[in-house]
């Protein structure tokens, strides 16, 4: 990416994060310039314990990363915050897609400025495991990556 095509990708989302931050042009410029400068922004997806998630992130576990999609869809409709970004998950050719959680809340202002008012298609999905609490129980999350 040369000079000239960050420059542009900077003010483009500096200005389209400025009035989702309380119009602090300072913040939104200098948010902009981190996101573009790594090339994008990593996100731990909220809420993956809830229900049957668990099962469906140990099964999305055995596929490579490229072979699971992601979309990110708005839920103006959310009582608990009409803010809310949802993270629908599923392997590319499968049947459909499965509720797996949620954009956390201080990066959904972020995330509006950069998709604009549609839905966002992520390429790829990192479902990552660790054990938790004395008994050694595996447990599950996903990382969803959004370049610029």
């Amino acid at each position: 990416m040369t000079n000239q095509e960050l420059k542009s990708k900077v003010m483009s989302l500096g200005n389209r994060l400025t009035p989702k931050m309380d119009s602090d042009r300072t913040s939104a410029f200098i948010k902009a310039w981190a996101i573009c400068k790594a090339g994008g922004i990593e996100i731990a997806v909220k809420g993956t314990s809830f229900g049957n998630r668990q099962k469906a992130l140990a099964r999305l576990a055995a596929y490579n990363p490229a072979q699971i999609k992601a979309v990110l869809v708005p839920e103006e409709n959310n009582p608990a915050d009409p803010a809310a970004i949802a993270v629908l998950v599923g392997v590319n050719g499968g049947k459909g897609l499965f509720h797996m959680g949620y954009v956390p809340r201080e990066l959904c202002s972020v995330l509006a400025a950069m998709r604009g008012q549609r839905s966002l298609q992520v390429p790829a999905v990192r479902v990552v495991s660790g054990t938790w609490g004395w008994s050694g129980q595996t447990t599950f999350g996903a990382r969803v990556v959004l370049g610029v």
